[in-house]
């Protein structure tokens, strides 16, 4: 007996799927397309955030670097109250972008590290900085045509 009539007698959910079990119009390995983020013409997608700043801790880090030309590690933590770990991972993010810089220094016995912001990072901030204002028209023009649309 085929393997194809054996198959057809036990049903789908204890067998293993075969190629002819694929549904009609659907391409074995087919993949859909996405688009990279740079191909967005829309300013304004939430696609094209800097994923890298978006995340709360490092857009605080940027933020707070962009303000003052040096911070210490300590002066960080103390504003952003954050602990150690968690500030030492996401300035490691940005530094290892080139968002930031780390100088490490030694009064007298005792390690100082010191952040300043890059010229990619204010780069970066700025660009991020314009994208959620384009954000934030586009969606308040689209609330605004919504209630214009509402009858009331």
């Amino acid at each position: 007996m085929p393997l194809a009539a054996l198959s057809a007698k036990v049903p789908m959910t204890e067998r293993l799927r075969t190629q002819d079990d694929v549904p009609v119009g659907r391409l074995r390995g087919f993949r859909p397309r996405v688009r990279s983020i740079d191909s967005h013409a829309d300013p304004a997608s939430p696609l094209n955030l800097d994923k890298l700043i978006h995340e709360r801790l490092r857009l605080a880090i940027v933020s707070a670097l962009a303000v003052q030309e040096k911070l210490s590690f300590n002066d960080l933590k103390a504003l952003l109250r954050t602990t150690d770990g968690n500030l030492s991972v996401h300035a490691r993010k940005l530094e290892d972008a080139g968002y930031i810089s780390c100088t490490k220094t030694f009064e007298g016995r005792l390690p100082r590290s010191e952040y300043s912001l890059t010229r990619a990072g204010r780069v970066a901030l700025e660009r991020y900085l314009g994208h959620m204002e384009a954000l934030i028209t586009a969606t308040r023009a689209g609330a605004a045509k919504r209630e214009e649309r509402t009858p009331t």
